[in-house]
């Protein structure tokens, strides 16, 4: 497909992305869906290490620098620093246990999520190209001034992702801008931007989810998840 080879190109190439296992990020992650469950210092200035060919990520530095959260898909801990299994979670699921209760209801909660969000930000727009995702190009949409190109990405069940169908727009630089699916019962976009090159991938630094309304118009206030990267390496 022409968009998803331009994207992959923009964004360092498929090629030298298939040449690379693993990443390790510097960053800070807040937010509404945080604060609103008394997590909102959690995950100031962590560590995340994670590879490129499987759904692995390790936070190092979580609530406060105290502790270390693993996610694998079927299994989330919650680690001492030197490494002790202090709390644990088998088969996962970000559906939410009881109405009205916190999306992030506890630390475990919020390795999964972050887990989840973090490695799918880090891995697209290549995880796009994965034999099972079925992709599809939407029509373009008018952001502003700008003409945004879109696709429409279907995932699979074995692939952890915050929804199953995702529909991901690209500026004229062919970069990653805005991403929106379901998440927790309500339509959100994640915005994208002050992209930056980290050995050799392109990687939007900043990254903000907001609340959409029925007809597609963001919710500006409150700002649900923000996401700043401080630094990247790709090994």
């Amino acid at each position: 497909m022409a968009l998803l080879d331009d994207v992959m190109d923009a964004s360092g190439g498929l090629a030298h992305w298939n040449s690379l296992n693993r990443f390790t990020l510097h960053l800070s992650v807040g937010g509404s869906l945080f604060s609103s469950a008394g997590h909102a210092q959690e995950f100031k200035d962590v560590t995340a290490e994670g590879s490129t060919r499987a759904q692995s990520l390790r936070f190092t530095g979580i609530t406060g620098g105290e502790h270390s959260g693993s996610f694998q898909p079927d299994a989330i801990t919650i680690e001492s620093l030197d490494g002790e299994v202090l709390r644990s979670w088998r088969n996962p699921s970000l559906a939410l246990t009881e109405p009205g209760s916190p999306a992030l209801a506890d630390e475990l909660h919020l390795v999964f999520f972050c887990g989840v969000a973090i490695w799918n930000y880090l891995t697209s727009p290549f995880l796009l190209a994965h034999p099972d995702v079925a992709v599809e190009e939407l029509a373009p949409w008018r952001e502003g001034a700008e003409t945004w190109r879109r696709l429409r990405a279907q995932f699979p069940p074995h692939l952890i992702t915050l929804a199953p169908e995702q529909i991901f727009y690209f500026d004229e630089s062919a970069l990653q801008r805005r991403t929106d699916h379901d998440l927790f019962g309500n339509k959100v976009a994640h915005f994208s931007w002050a992209h930056d090159s980290f050995c050799g991938i392109v990687v939007p630094t900043l990254r903000r989810m907001q609340a959409l309304q029925p007809d597609g118009t963001v919710i500006a206030r409150p700002v649900l998840m923000d996401v700043e990267i401080f630094d990247a390496v790709f090994e």
